[in-house]
């Protein structure tokens, strides 16, 4: 089984994106991470390991007043180094569980789904060299 460190970060919609960090910076004392990243979506803030993504409502989410159910977590991300990165996609490709790779410029994850439909993501801020486009051919790994 893939070892992975621990919860990265927690995405999640709000309809104030700008209220929403101001509050988490002065109730909790999170501080702004990675600015003039994404063109500022999404905003991440975070304290010591623990980190949130604040994304706005989607359009086609909120309608004309945002309802409750559109603020919602949007995935739970789990940390791993690089070796471990490449090990989770080679048990889910085992698995038969189809997942997407996305390069984040500071870090590469893949995205998938548990059975409820939840979307989950597996990242590593380890990169070989500078982050490519693709992540590598997967090979085999021996889990002895």
């Amino acid at each position: 089984m893939f070892k992975h460190e621990g919860l990265d970060h927690v995405a999640f919609s709000v309809r104030d994106v700008e209220r929403s960090v101001q509050w988490y910076i002065d109730v909790l004392g999170f501080e702004k991470r990675y600015e003039g990243m994404w063109d500022g979506v999404p905003v991440f803030i975070g304290k010591g390991e623990t980190a949130l993504a604040i994304f706005p409502v989607r359009e086609n989410e909120s309608g004309a007043v945002a309802q409750p159910a559109s603020i919602r977590i949007l995935h739970l991300a789990l940390r791993t180094d690089h070796a471990n990165f490449l090990k989770a996609q080679n048990e889910l490709n085992e698995r038969g569980i189809k997942f997407t790779f996305q390069d984040h410029e500071i870090s590469h994850s893949i995205y998938f789904r548990d059975p409820d439909g939840h979307k989950l993501e597996i990242t590593t801020y380890e990169l070989e060299g500078r982050a490519p486009s693709r992540p590598k051919q997967l090979k085999k790994i021996d889990t002895d």
